[in-house]
């Protein structure tokens, strides 16, 4: 836990402010899909909109523009780094290793 918070919540508190933002995930079958985030849950699943996914590899999903995306087939997110609130995540890691 860190100030309270398991690191899910940690991680669901830091999707949240990335919601309306452009993101790219990664799968565990190595499609990556890329669009503005809409929702995330407390189960980091993800709602997506004005998606992109890599052809090549998923074709029938060409013509897909929305998504519902599990959070447990997630392998990366691949978050535009002026998004990134670098200071919370360092404070939060001086958090945690404090407690430990």
């Amino acid at each position: 836990t860190v100030g309270g918070y398991s690191i899910s919540m940690l991680f669901y508190s830091f999707f949240r402010t990335l919601i309306g933002k452009e993101i790219t995930i990664e799968l565990k079958n190595d499609v990556l899909i890329s669009g503005k985030l809409m929702s995330v849950d407390q189960f980091l699943n993800l709602k997506m909109d004005g998606i992109v996914v890599n052809e090549e590899k998923v074709p029938h999903l060409a013509t897909v523009k929305s998504a519902f995306i599990r959070g447990s087939v997630i392998r990366y997110a691949i978050l535009p780094r002026a998004e990134i609130d670098t200071e919370l995540l360092q404070d939060a890691t001086r958090k945690e290793a404090a407690s430990a």
